[in-house]
């Protein structure tokens, strides 16, 4: 993966530019390019062998902080086909999914390649990610943007243009990520590539789909108890004495459901339910 993380900038690095009202702009450095706004210009020679945290002046007298653009800027910046999945959501997929260093994962329902660029990052240039997408113009979006931010393509990649249930050829994957509108009917595809131990992990936007969704990994028979979740992101001001909340939040975007493949011939326990009209634990 050749995108630079660290050192001066270098023409063919993507820089994001931040002016005083927290207005951003991301821009690819030429030897000869010159970025342009109502607010004057900046050659990008100026940029060029300066370090990250640099501060440049247009030529209007606006001063821009100059940083290489986060993951999570970039996705919420990046060309769309369908939407993406935001950054909260994305980074919960990885953390309670645990997609490690080397792992070997199937992502389904690629959108715009924003989860696959968080997901490309977790494997690391040890593991693998296959990403599968019905739609051809998705599918067009999304290797644009993964190969944008990365600098190229890479071989940690593969991406199938097709159905899910059709295409799969892979076998003892250790994540399955399904993003789509009903993926309960990727459950058993799901099941037949996840190695015992494995993860599946559903991103889904309404409570009717997390439903299904949970009952129909619960009714397979080869995961454990679904867990369901969403994740709501609140800022905080902090100025001196002033403590607040934000007015403004990121609420509702999804849930997610996750389970864990068991192995194969192996019935999970039954489950204990708390009794109709009581509060009496089991």
């Amino acid at each position: 993966m050749g995108f630079r993380r660290h050192g001066p900038f270098q023409a063919g690095d993507q820089v994001q530019l931040t002016d005083p009202k927290n207005k951003r702009h991301t821009i690819t450095l030429k030897e000869d390019g010159v970025f342009h706004t109502h607010k004057g210009a900046i050659p990008h020679g100026e940029l060029i062998g300066q370090p990250e945290g640099s501060v440049v002046r247009s030529s209007g007298g606006t001063q821009y902080l100059a940083f290489r653009h986060l993951l999570q800027d970039y996705t919420l910046a990046m060309p769309r086909g369908a939407a993406v999945i935001y950054p909260k959501d994305a980074s919960m997929i990885v953390g309670m999914a645990d997609v490690f260093p080397g792992a070997r994962v199937i992502e389904a329902g690629v959108g715009s390649g924003a989860l696959t660029c968080f997901l490309l990052r977790a494997v690391g240039p040890e593991g693998h990610v296959t990403s599968y997408e019905r739609r051809q113009e998705f599918a067009d979006v999304a290797r644009k943007n993964v190969e944008k931010f990365y600098g190229g393509e890479t071989d940690t990649w593969r991406l199938v243009v097709g159905d899910l249930n059709e295409s799969i050829d892979e076998i003892d994957v250790d994540r399955v990520v399904l993003d789509m509108l009903a993926p309960w009917e990727c459950v058993d595809a799901a099941a037949k590539a996840l190695t015992p131990g494995g993860v599946i992990c559903c991103y889904v936007a309404t409570t009717t789909q997390m439903s299904k969704t949970v009952e129909t990994i619960r009714d397979h028979g080869s995961f454990t108890e679904p867990h369901a979740w969403e994740t709501l992101l609140r800022d905080w001001h902090v100025e001196g004495l002033a403590v607040r909340p934000d007015h403004r939040m990121i609420g509702h975007t999804g849930f997610l459901v996750t389970a864990r493949r068991m192995a194969d011939g192996v019935t999970p326990p039954p489950r204990r339910r708390r009794p109709k009209g009581t509060t009496e634990e089991l």
